[in-house]
């Protein structure tokens, strides 16, 4: 399978260093690899990016590095390379810049003095990359071709000739404005926030919530905002919205208390696990649980509905995603040496069992969780039922499914619903497996007040969002 490099991401723009640092840790549950920050001020851009979580740099040193007098404005970014050069990672790490002076030390990079510097959350495919001069790149990653696209025609042409998908922030050091753009489509989330008494923005609302400020809308799909140094901000339409947002960022991505276009991230879990239970109904079941932690809520919904017990089995060291991980191997020993069994597995053995998850892409967490159920704890049986639709399945148009905008789930992935029907993809996982209907999902968002028109379906077989 090629190394190509995406991203699924998490960014924020802020006015101090203190609020880049706690937003963009906020959002960590969107990317552990890598940690950057670009900060703006006197006519200059300089940018730090370190390898792992962003507690992994001291916020007292960020301070040295950066003194307040010398900066008004800073981009933050967590990065998660769904596909990355694994002995470049600082290289492909966000900001990504434009001119500067590179100081490499090691486990991090400075980069002094930029011209631009921009994060990005998303993947733009490279159909629309063709005008970029390949011999300017140093990465190949997409951020960096949209940042000379910039340079070249503003961002009103990125707008109207890159449908998607990308949530986006550019520092230039010939403007006293960053400029955050939010392509058409909406596919990746992005809000606007206020703290302090001034104006921000973040892939998430928690970002603002959990550290004291206030949300204040979603960012358009299709307009262009314009932060300034002050605090204030100003936004303009450049295309008319075309909304497909992305499903998983509500079933497995955001954060539970996220609020995502106006959908609570908790609520819609909820609603999932209610129609699964619709969907669903064994009468041979001991307890309910799930694979932590995204599908908690679901699980116990779905136990709730119907007034059977739920019971928390499984535990994590630590609060990192397998799914993030960059090669198969990484996310294999993620899971390995993160998913345990609470202690008192004794009482499982002989019980029939209901595991609630968001998804299984390739199958990875679910051999996991019916090892440690079947092998370590004795269960009798154990049903795994998934709250979305088989992921990576091959359209009725006869092309491969999978993303292409911004998930770590390329079409030549290996996916264990791909060529399978359910009751071959149970024999391949070894125990039942069961999937929420298309139509179940959708029904739901509906209840909700989403369109089903207004989501991008593609990686259960829909058609292309744009």
């Amino acid at each position: 399978m090629p190394e190509l490099i995406r991203h699924n991401c998490g960014l924020c723009v802020t006015h101090t260093l203190h609020d880049a640092y706690s937003l963009i840790k906020s959002l960590q549950h969107r990317g552990r690899e890598a940690t950057g920050i670009a900060a703006v001020g006197n006519g200059r851009i300089d940018v730090i990016k370190w390898k792992g979580p962003v507690n992994r740099f001291d916020i007292i040193d960020l301070h040295k590095i950066f003194p307040a007098s010398n900066y008004h404005t800073y981009m933050a970014h967590v990065r998660y390379a769904t596909r990355g050069r694994k002995d470049k990672i600082l290289e492909d790490a966000h900001p990504h810049t434009i001119g500067g002076k590179v100081e490499e030390r090691d486990s991090h990079i400075l980069i002094r003095d930029c011209e631009l510097a921009g994060v990005h959350n998303g993947q733009v495919n490279d159909e629309y990359l063709v005008d970029v001069d390949s011999n300017e790149l140093s990465t190949g990653c997409d951020t960096e071709s949209l940042l000379y696209l910039f340079r070249e025609k503003g961002e009103d042409e990125l707008l109207k000739n890159i449908p998607g998908a990308y949530t986006l922030a550019i520092a230039d050091k010939n403007r006293n404005d960053i400029v955050v753009l939010r392509d058409k489509t909406g596919i990746k989330p992005g809000v606007l926030g206020w703290k302090d008494g001034k104006y921000g923005i973040a892939s998430e609302d928690i970002a603002f919530t959990k550290n004291g400020g206030n949300f204040v809308e979603d960012l358009d799909p299709g307009s262009v905002y314009y932060l300034s140094f002050d605090g204030t901000y100003r936004k303009r339409n450049i295309v008319q919205p075309e909304k497909r947002y992305c499903f998983f960022e509500w079933n497995y991505l955001a954060d539970v208390n996220s609020v995502l276009n106006g959908i609570s991230t908790r609520r819609l879990r909820e609603a999932l696990g209610e129609q699964l239970a619709m969907e669903f109904k064994p009468e041979d079941i001991d307890l309910i649980t799930f694979l932590p932690r995204s599908p908690e809520v679901a699980a116990r919904s779905y136990a709730k509905v119907l007034g059977l017990d739920f019971e928390p089995v499984f535990y994590k060291m630590r609060g990192e995603r397998s799914f993030q991980g960059s090669t198969s191997g990484e996310r294999k020993e993620s899971i390995s040496q993160n998913l345990h069994l609470l202690p008192d597995k004794g009482k499982l053995t002989g019980k029939t069992i209901i595991t609630i998850d968001d998804s299984i892409v390739r199958g990875n967490n679910s051999k996991r969780e019916r090892a440690l159920l079947y092998d370590v704890a004795g269960a009798k049986k154990v049903y795994h039922l998934n709250y979305s639709p088989p992921i990576g399945i091959i359209g009725q148009d006869g092309i491969p499914r999978g993303c292409l905008f911004g998930v770590d789930m390329p079409p030549d992935d290996d996916f264990i619903a791909r060529g399978r029907n359910q009751e071959e993809i149970s024999r391949e996982m070894k125990m039942p497996v069961f999937y929420i209907s298309v139509d179940g999902m959708l029904k739901t968002y509906e209840k909700l007040g989403m369109q089903r028109d207004e989501l991008c379906t593609y990686c259960i077989g829909g058609m292309r969002p744009f």
